[in-house]
């Protein structure tokens, strides 16, 4: 079974398409980038496919991000973002992220 739910614009030669599918026996929810050029029309590896067995935590998770916390505008009262110092590794050590 393939169902598509719907597609979203990501640029010009690509969008980013959810669906419902069936991938070895097991049934779930994928979200994948699918590309049309010269070169290469078709599904890419970047994606995500999470198995009808997660999808109602997934959901509730999707669920609980309000449309406040998703405006692309900052509210008026909230100032100017805090910066913070960049880290910087010894040339001879791997710079790891801060958590």
């Amino acid at each position: 079974m393939e169902k598509d739910i719907g597609k979203i614009p990501k640029n010009d030669q690509s969008e980013i398409v959810l669906r419902i599918d069936d991938f070895g026996g097991k049934r779930g929810f994928t979200i994948r980038e699918f590309v049309t050029s010269e070169r290469y029309t078709g599904f890419t590896k970047a994606g995500v496919r999470i198995l009808a067995k997660d999808f109602p935590k997934f959901k509730e998770m999707i669920n609980s991000v309000s449309d406040d916390e998703m405006k692309d505008e900052p509210s008026e009262d909230a100032g100017e973002p805090e910066k913070k110092p960049v880290k910087r590794a010894p040339k001879n050590q791997e710079e790891l992220p801060d958590y």
